[in-house]
């Protein structure tokens, strides 16, 4: 499966594209996840990686996993320092006035026992910062790159959705649910001490193109 999805590989890093639809852990449904797949992520060594952050089920794009402990501690070290940049795409649903802009919602968790559980922006949140840009415009919709400055669960989703007023094209919490989630996390870069930055680009997937962005 991820013979064509490895983004980077050295001695204590490894960075997939993972696929939309796989979740990393394990979910409730028992269905298939990365974490059941390690065994093929491997590359010589006994251990198996460890992913160092998490991708929603239906994101797909940039994941990195450790080689080895020390390697999982320094990185997850470096996410939460905010060292990390990443740079997401996502199409919404609708078209930004402006062409770039930060959105700077904080976010909070909330359950209902109809809805289950979703993040919403709430001034007693955690703090959330994503800065955007708009890449293309086509028939009333926009593709644009999300610089998310903060990690929070679904930032870029509610963010889009309440902060925008706009959410991503498929999805079924904060918009309009659909046959794909159209969120894609396309680069990743972490600095590392004494050794060069790992850098990772996971190509548009073709979900993407086959609603008309991202061709030119």
């Amino acid at each position: 499966m991820f013979k064509d999805r490895i983004l980077f590989l050295d001695g204590e890093a490894l960075v997939i594209d993972k696929p939309a639809g796989l979740p990393v852990d394990r979910p409730r449904d028992r269905s298939q996840a990365l974490e059941d797949m390690l065994g093929e992520l491997t590359f010589g060594f006994q251990r198996l990686p460890l992913p160092v952050h998490r991708l929603d089920r239906d994101t797909s794009g940039c994941l990195l996993l450790a080689r080895n402990p020390k390697a999982h501690k320094r990185f997850g070290q470096a996410f939460e320092a905010g060292l990390v940049t990443k740079r997401y795409l996502a199409i919404l649903d609708g078209e930004p006035e402006a062409d770039e802009g930060m959105i700077d919602l904080p976010l909070i968790k909330v359950s209902t026992e109809e809805e289950g559980w979703r993040m919403i922006g709430d001034p007693e949140g955690k703090p959330a910062r994503t800065r955007w840009q708009v890449i293309e415009r086509i028939k009333g919709r926009a593709m644009l790159a999300f610089f998310p400055e903060t990690g929070r669960t679904h930032q870029i989703r509610v963010h889009a959705a309440e902060g925008l007023g706009i959410p991503i094209v498929g999805d079924p919490v904060y918009g309009k649910g659909g046959p794909a989630v159209m969120l894609h996390g396309a680069e990743l870069t972490i600095p590392r001490e004494g050794k060069p930055d790992i850098r990772a680009e996971a190509p548009l997937p073709v979900r993407f193109g086959n609603i008309g962005f991202g061709r030119g």
